[in-house]
Formats: structure tokens, sequence, C-alpha cells
């Protein structure tokens, strides 16, 4: 099966942000992470930052998940919160890049708005090694080594809320995904070689 495109959820501190970029180095096939909030920000003028902000206000609501994804599902933003039109926003933007060709995609429910997509490999990246990720997270982003776990704690639930809030599921359910890689274990290069031989 030919692969068009990898959307991937990852921990805070796995390096799944570098594990993207260097698949996208060695591959030549374009990434988009924080390019989704550039583009939704030029299209909308929202400034990133408040994009960000909505982000932050992902609930865990069943009933607003409910809603949003219907409404989402029928590309319908009317009566949508700040949060709701910003969802809606990054999912049409990751429909139109993805029409561009074969890409890397880093969060933003970027596996639902490509649910409709064939050959797209949704994937998981998690550091199973706690010392590891809190030296990523101390070396890779500065932050001082007494706020580095509470720094994490604070990204995740952010993640693991917008996720919830956009599409019901479990951001930590690895049955969501296609593939789950340990970046402990197989370090950043090796995850990047198991994405590139999909692609």
């Amino acid at each position: 099966m030919k692969i068009n495109a990898i959307a991937i959820e990852r921990e805070y501190g796995s390096g799944g942000t570098k594990i993207a970029r260097l698949l996208s180095e060695e591959t030549g096939i374009p990434c988009y992470g924080h390019e989704i909030l550039e583009e939704v920000s030029r299209k909308h003028g929202i400034s990133v930052d408040a994009i960000q902000k909505y982000e932050e206000k992902g609930t865990g609501s069943i009933l607003y998940s409910v809603y949003a994804m219907a409404k989402a599902t029928a590309g319908d933003g009317d009566m949508l919160t700040g949060e709701g039109h910003v969802y809606l926003a990054e999912q049409q933007v990751i429909k139109d890049l993805a029409m561009r060709g074969p890409a890397v995609f880093l969060g933003h429910c970027a596996s639902e708005a490509l649910k409709e997509k064939k050959q797209v490999i949704k994937v998981f990246i998690r550091c199973s090694d706690e010392a590891v990720k809190i030296s990523r997270i101390e070396k890779e982003y500065g932050i001082p080594s007494a706020e580095a776990d509470s720094t994490r704690k604070r990204f995740d639930r952010k993640r693991a809320n917008y996720y919830y809030a956009n599409t019901g599921r479990k951001w930590d359910n690895y049955r969501n995904y296609d593939i789950v890689l340990d970046s402990a274990a197989l370090g950043i290069e090796g995850c990047a070689a198991v994405l590139k031989s999909l692609l």
C-alpha cells in the first residue's frame, strides 16, 4: 500500500517533532506542524498566539465533543465557540495541505481531518523513559529542571483535552493509532527510519 500521509500525535518530550522534521528532511516530503497554525492565522486574520490560547481551552466535555464533531463533519461553523471555529479552520487547512501531495502532519487532530482519505498512517510517539524525556525537555526547550515535569504534564494535558474535545477519543489510547513508537527504545533516528520505510 502506498502511504500518502503520516499523522503524528506525540507526548511532550518524546522527540516527536524532531522525528517528523528528520523524516521530512530525509524524504523531501513536507512536514506541517506549526505551519498549520500559521496558515490558519494568514487565512483568518487571527494571531498564532490567539489560536494557541483557543487550543488551551479545549474542553473535556463529551457533550461539547459530540456537538463539535457533528458541526465539523457537516463543515458548519455556525453557533460554535471560538475554539470550535479554530478547530474547523485547522481541519480545513490540513485537508488543503494534504491535497498538495504526500505530507507529514504533527498534532492538531490531523488523523481526524484525514479520516476519509485513504493511505494515511496514524502514529503515536511516546517515550517510556521518564529520565530521557525530562532531560530532552530541559535541553531542547531550555526549561529549568524544577519545572520540566510540570511543563510536560501541562502540555500533555492540553493535547489530550484538545484531542478528546474534537474526536471524542482518548489521545493516549494506542488503539487509535496504526503504529506506536517508543523514542526511548528506538531513538530519534530509529523512529524516523521506521516511518521512512513506510514511505
